[in-house]
């Protein structure tokens, strides 16, 4: 599959070639060729250089885990950190490049992130007025998606570094997946402590970095390119029915658990009832979306990863195994096991995977 500029094929998520230049670029850095992993996953310098272009998210953490296994890099998302600027993250980065001070400038950034790329799993966001900056969980972690994480946190911190003219600028640094024995190399990059194992994805600004000025600020610039942002954000959202927003809460909530109505209509502001006579008006309701949800999800999962079918269960918010097998048996009439096998064995013949 080459990249392609639909919105959420994928339903577990796509992301802009833009951060695969970046990827590229690190290689390039540790002293091997890209090439051969452009050719390998079907990237040709036309689907790089379209900015509408995506890959979907499992693609591009297979292209990840190709390029660690390339380079013998392991920190491989600390490396293209170190080569990211804001431009590699569209005109989200540009905008938060001329706020007016760094805080609200990595705001800006996180804000408009859904320009570049979308998860399933959810959304980033700051708090504290901008001082901490969240990557959401991705839990269960394994290679394929550690560097996910090095790659975000380490782009974020070299923004910051960028646009405030500073190498010292985090406090601390926490991440969910534990320790690979890599600690002092993490904490040399950050310049500041790093905390594995811990209870979330975060950089902590330092607090005299917080309200620093911008070195690249222009209020005029800015407030056009977040107008731009903006509108791109509303070209994203229009279309969307009641449906498509019930799912688009359901996945990142699913995991270990069933949502109910009632969370989806607080989440969305309105009232359960409310909530239910929309979903009705539009010839569907709470349970089939639970359920198409779960089935589209499922079908991706077991496809783009290599994530264990109790892990898949726990993704999908189903009470154990057993409950996600037999739900999978009637979606597809065959075992995620089997369909698995099945869909990989294709793959081979074709010489894809």
């Amino acid at each position: 599959m080459e990249a392609t500029s639909a919105r959420r094929r994928n339903s577990l998520g796509d992301i802009s070639v833009l951060y695969v230049s970046v990827l590229m670029r690190a290689v390039a850095a540790e002293g091997k060729s890209p090439t051969p992993l452009l050719e390998r996953f079907r990237l040709n310098d036309e689907a790089l250089a379209s900015p509408d272009a995506r890959i979907s998210i499992p693609r591009f953490m297979r292209l990840g885990q190709a390029a660690i296994e390339l380079t013998g890099q392991p920190a491989i998302g600390l490396t293209m950190g170190t080569l990211s600027r804001p431009v590699d993250a569209g005109i989200a980065g540009l905008a938060g490049q001329c706020d007016a001070t760094i805080g609200e400038a990595l705001t800006t950034l996180i804000r408009y992130s859904l320009l570049t790329s979308h998860n399933s799993r959810g959304a980033s966001h700051t708090s504290h007025s901008g001082q901490q900056a969240h990557f959401y969980s991705i839990r269960p972690y394994n290679v394929f998606n550690f560097f996910v994480v090095d790659s975000v946190l380490a782009a974020w911190t070299q923004f910051v570094r960028t646009i405030s003219g500073q190498q010292a600028v985090l406090e601390r640094v926490t991440i969910e997946y534990p320790s690979i024995g890599l600690d002092a190399q993490f904490e040399d990059w950050f310049g500041c402590p790093v905390y594995f194992g811990a209870d979330s994805n975060s950089i902590t600004l330092a607090p005299d970095i917080l309200h620093l000025p911008s070195r690249d600020a222009q209020s005029a610039v800015h407030a056009a390119l977040v107008r731009q942002c903006e509108d791109a954000l509303r070209k994203i959202r229009h279309g969307w029915t009641t449906g498509d927003k019930v799912r688009d809460l359901l996945t990142p909530l699913l995991r270990g658990e069933t949502p109910s109505l009632e969370t989806i209509a607080t989440r969305l502001g309105t009232a359960p009832w409310t909530l239910q006579r929309q979903l009705a008006e539009e010839q569907t309701g709470f349970r089939e979306l639970v359920d198409e949800t779960r089935k589209e999800l499922a079908a991706d999962y077991i496809r783009e990863t290599r994530t264990s079918l109790a892990e898949i269960a726990w993704l999908l918010g189903f009470a154990n195994p057993a409950a996600f097998h037999k739900a999978y048996k009637r979606w597809f009439d065959i075992s995620p096991g089997e369909h698995r096998k099945q869909f990989h064995e294709e793959q081979r013949v074709k010489g894809i995977r």
